[in-house]
């Protein structure tokens, strides 16, 4: 018996396409990382960059054989050879071939006026290109996915050619032709014609259509849907729709209203979506970019009410105002009149630690996360600070140090330039420890001295090591007086954690992040060398099995 529905498969451009919008920028690390929470959420490709662009994207190739993904397919992209080169000696090909990816995504043109007057070459020449090189990526073994970049304008303006160019494409062993509104300008009509035309076009070499839509239109959510009705099978777009000048279509919404509302299409392998929130701003602050709170779906106010009919009605029924439960995707109706921001952030992050199971707990934290929200803190990326919030609401944290002072000065030396240096003073039950260091800027410094004072009591904090720092101003028309959130990432050699301090005071702020970061690295390792400990004393005290019963 055949399925209902049609799988659709997702492809991620968020590392390579959504780094090219204005401000965007990801350390190696930030990739991935990304990478890990695409793989996480059943994401079919993830494509990390262009090898032969930048040091930085061919690095993550050599990186990412050891991530381990379990589901998800790493993709190379790359251009066709160039004019009068031969493809095995083409630098740009050899690179996609050495990036080691089982993936290699392949753009080349589809509109004349890009190949005449751009590339300088004819017609028939740039057919050879998109032959040549997915010919000879295919037969190195790899799977090509065929870009068709301007395929809409090419069509419109030339339709015999940009045929001729996605057959050459299928016919060289494209295992999909993926249409591009690369100017972004089309609308959902036109995407549904020509969707059906290049599915005709290639329909005799047995390959499937796909489609990537850029927004300049605000339309590439609309434009990608559109064509998915009209036969394609791979979808191409970034996380929270970021990219260049307006940005890709958003596959935080494709993916919901696919899931949700259009039962003919499955996506994700029919997993849940309900991580969809937490997706989008693990993104948002690994990019350090401000949440978009009207987001669709998983925006701060896609399910917020503000008083009136429409708070009452939603109390008598949902739907009267939401178009979908907020829960499919990860988010929490906010009713504004009754000051409850911030539940969402506490159910999000709940379910592991119990906090269902005890109500009166459960208001503590909920006060505690409304209060912290206020003064500028956000949990989402900073889930370390979350636990030991926990614990302090509980009555179970117990420091493992107290802080008596700290102090930086940064001032400059003839011969070495700027030099900080921090001091540092602790105790440690009945001992105090003052230690002195220098570092790269204040909270490298700070890092430092804490670390001196501390390692010798707790030497496991030397396979702790700071992974990333961020910063973001919270209330800007504050001017200098603005209030300052700092995130800490921490990792050792079994976890990734971060964590998050607020303050005036950029220091301060990053005191607050570092301390926490120290706190959870310590409680995590107390908890690790307790389990053992509780599975033994609860074998020790379940009663012997009857002699009857293991007959």
């Amino acid at each position: 018996m055949s399925a209902n529905w049609r799988d659709i498969e997702i492809y991620d451009t968020t590392l390579r396409d959504g780094a090219q919008g204005e401000g965007i920028s990801f350390s190696l690390h930030d990739k991935l990382q990304i990478a890990l929470r695409l793989d996480e959420m059943g994401i079919d490709f993830i494509e990390g960059g262009y090898p032969l662009s930048n040091e930085k994207d061919a690095e993550f190739f050599q990186k990412a054989k050891g991530l381990s993904l379990r589901h998800a397919k790493l993709c190379a992209f790359g251009m066709t050879r160039r004019k009068n080169v031969v493809v095995d000696q083409d630098i740009g090909i050899v690179a996609l071939r050495d990036s080691g990816a089982p993936v290699c995504t392949i753009v080349g043109k589809t509109w004349d006026f890009h190949v005449t007057d751009v590339l300088r070459a004819t017609l028939d020449e740039h057919v050879a290109m998109i032959r040549d090189s997915v010919g000879y990526l295919a037969g190195q073994g790899r799977e090509v996915i065929y870009d068709a970049e301007h395929f809409f304008d090419g069509w419109r303006a030339n339709p015999e050619f940009a045929r001729r160019a996605i057959r050459a494409a299928a016919e060289a062993g494209a295992r999909i032709i993926v249409l591009c509104d690369t100017n972004g300008g089309s609308l959902p009509e036109q995407a549904r014609e020509l969707t059906t035309a290049a599915r005709d076009a290639v329909a005799e070499f047995r390959v499937d259509v796909g489609i990537h839509c850029h927004n300049d239109g605000d339309l590439a959510v609309a434009n990608t849907l559109a064509a998915i009705d009209a036969g394609a099978v791979h979808v191409q777009g970034t996380v929270n729709g970021i990219g260049e000048r307006c940005g890709n279509a958003d596959l935080i919404s494709i993916l919901a209203n696919l899931g949700l509302k259009k039962p003919a299409y499955r996506v994700l392998g029919g997993r849940p979506l309900n991580h969809l929130t937490e997706l989008s701003r693990y993104v948002y602050e690994t990019a350090n970019m401000h949440w978009r709170s009207s987001q669709p779906f998983v925006g701060q106010s896609a399910f917020a009410h503000k008083g009136g009919m429409h708070a009452h009605a939603i109390a008598l029924a949902s739907r009267t105002y939401e178009h979908v439960d907020p829960q499919l995707v990860g988010n929490e109706r906010r009713i504004l009149v009754s000051e409850l921001s911030g539940r969402s952030n506490v159910l999000a992050l709940s379910g592991k630690h119990q906090l269902h199971g005890d109500p009166k707990l459960m208001e503590t934290v909920l006060a505690q996360v409304v209060a912290l929200e206020n003064e500028g803190y956000q949990f989402e990326a900073a889930e370390a600070s979350f636990v030991l919030l926990v614990q302090r609401c509980a009555s179970h944290f117990r420091p493992h140090f107290e802080t008596a002072k700290y102090h930086v000065e940064v001032g400059f030396e003839t011969g070495q330039g700027l030099v900080t240096e921090a001091t540092v003073k602790v105790r440690i039950g009945d001992c105090d420890r003052h230690e002195v260091a220098e570092g790269d800027g204040p909270v490298n410094a700070l890092d430092a001295a804490l670390r001196k004072a501390l390692t010798p009591c707790y030497p496991r904090l030397t396979s702790m090591r700071l992974t990333d720092y961020r910063v973001r101003v919270v209330n800007s028309e504050a001017g200098t007086a603005a209030r300052i959130r700092v995130l800490i990432e921490s990792a050792d050699d079994t976890e990734v954690w971060g964590t998050v301090g607020v303050s005036e005071n950029i220091i301060e702020a990053s005191w607050i992040a570092l301390l926490d970061a120290i706190e959870y690295k310590l409680y995590k390792d107390d908890e690790r060398q307790c389990e053992p400990e509780r599975a033994s004393t609860e074998r020790a005290s379940e009663p012997a099995a009857s002699p009857v019963r293991e007959a």
